[in-house]
């Protein structure tokens, strides 16, 4: 393996391109695949899992990789572009083997018991054979949690430590989101959901409120039950006061009523309030879809403070697309809807403007039971990404926004199928399409 590292920390690689000869980038690394052996031999990495531009996952070979360099790996190019499965002998590097519980067998005193210690990496070598092996761990002394002091973590051979097993008991999570702390939302849904749900709760507990509630919002929506169902009852109540009002109300409507009802008592009554409104509307229908939290401002407020409420980085695209006018109360239900501007429209305005001499009252609001198909139609009618929602007495009531439309007039197991890459549901066949071209490696596996 030409240019290849004598010893590689499996955590440096997470998230690395994957090229091809040419330097085009192929995809990411999501994790590594061993296979766990008898006794005290070192684990045999059979190749990488990679994320490619289309979100599926694939195995590369470690046959494949011909440089692992500074920051990327590069393979031969004849990458099998069949979905990845783990096999029941296969083990996960990063979401397997890392903040595992393991006993250190070395410096055991006479008649002692080993000492129990938390694997924070390891590290994979090249044999003379020129397969790649796990031959050294990097653990942290102390019990989980404990602050680090020095001395406490060190680097020791494979052989020296004991309690690496297929279950998955006693592993935290710290370290796998070390490793994925910079992924998007939607990227790190990816990697809960190609998770087991054991691990997949472990990861779900060490989250903080906001983070989970913005990965929640990506994943389809059995694994947004099971994980909800995981958390003890406030902290579920937690997550739910941290999503969007809209994705929040979506994900109690799939609960049993006394359930739902029973989280939004454990609410914050002014956090509960939008959600029970948003229930309160048919699922397909504006007052269903729509998110209660638009940009509102005043007719007196200028150019430049609505420059700076959608500059807001929490707010989506499509929120902050555009700003809607209306009279006192700003909050949902607000008062009167006076018409909404557009950034563009800020972007010429000079920034003394006030929005009540701009804004736009040509475009007719929705009402909350206006149907999806004429949401869409006025959506694309008007080259809109958002539309406001009004009730009888003109009060802005929310928005309704194109990422929230999509969700619904795609299939309901677009999310699932997004994550897989795009596939097809596994085990339906189409015999009179031909499969696409793909290389057949002798991986070993």
């Amino acid at each position: 393996m030409t240019g290849a590292s004598s010893r590689v920390f499996i955590s440096h690689l997470a998230g690395v391109g994957v090229f091809d000869p040419n330097g085009d980038l192929v995809g990411r690394v999501r994790d590594l695949v061993v296979n766990l052996r008898l006794g005290a031999r070192p684990p045999r990495v059979l190749g990488f899992v990679v994320e490619v531009v289309s979100k599926r996952r694939v195995f590369v070979p470690m046959n494949r990789v011909t440089s692992l360099e500074s920051g990327q790996v590069i393979t031969t190019g004849l990458i099998n572009m069949r979905r990845f499965e783990q096999r029941s002998s296969e083990t996960l590097v990063l979401a397997e083997l890392l903040d595992r519980r393991v006993e250190l067998l070395t410096d055991v005193p006479d008649g002692g018991a080993p000492e129990s210690v938390t694997v924070r990496d390891v590290a994979m070598a090249q044999t003379r054979t020129r397969d790649w092996e796990i031959d050294k761990v990097f653990v942290e002394k102390g019990k989980p949690g404990r602050l680090r002091r020095k001395g406490e973590a060190l680097t020791v051979d494979w052989s020296a430590v004991t309690g690496f097993a297929l279950s998955e008991q006693g592993q935290g999570a710290a370290n796998l989101l070390a490793t994925f702390e910079q992924l998007r939302p939607a990227d790190l849904a990816n990697v809960l959901h190609h998770l087991s749900p054991k691990r997949r709760a472990e990861v779900a507990a060490a989250l903080d409120d906001e983070r989970l509630a913005d990965v929640m919002e990506e994943l389809p929506e059995d694994d947004q039950v099971a994980i909800l169902g995981a958390l003890n009852r406030e902290r579920a109540a937690d997550v739910l006061e941290a999503m969007d009002p809209d994705d929040a109300a979506d994900l109690l409507s799939e609960l049993p009523e006394s359930e739902a009802e029973g989280l939004l008592q454990l609410m914050e009554p002014e956090e509960a309030a939008p959600v029970r409104r948003l229930l309160s509307y048919e699922e397909h229908t504006a007052g269903g879809l729509m998110t209660t939290e638009p940009v509102v401002l005043e007719p007196d407020a200028t150019v430049a403070e609505a420059l700076a409420r959608i500059r807001n980085i929490d707010l989506k695209p499509a929120q902050a697309a555009q700003v809607y006018v209306c009279r006192q109360p700003s909050e949902t239900p607000t008062g009167k809807y006076l018409g909404l501007v557009h950034f563009q429209r800020l972007l010429r305005e000079p920034p003394y403007t006030l929005l009540g001499s701009i804004v736009d009252r040509d475009l007719d609001a929705l009402s909350p039971s206006t149907e999806l198909p004429r949401i869409t139609s006025y959506l694309a009618t008007y080259n809109m990404v958002a539309a406001p929602v009004v009730d009888e007495n003109d009060h802005l009531l929310g928005a309704v926004t194109v990422d929230d439309v999509l969700d619904h007039i795609l299939p309901e197991d677009w999310r699932e199928s997004a994550l897989h890459g795009g596939d097809d549901h596994p085990g339906h066949d189409h015999p009179d399409e031909p499969d696409e071209p793909e290389e057949q490696p002798a991986d070993g596996r």
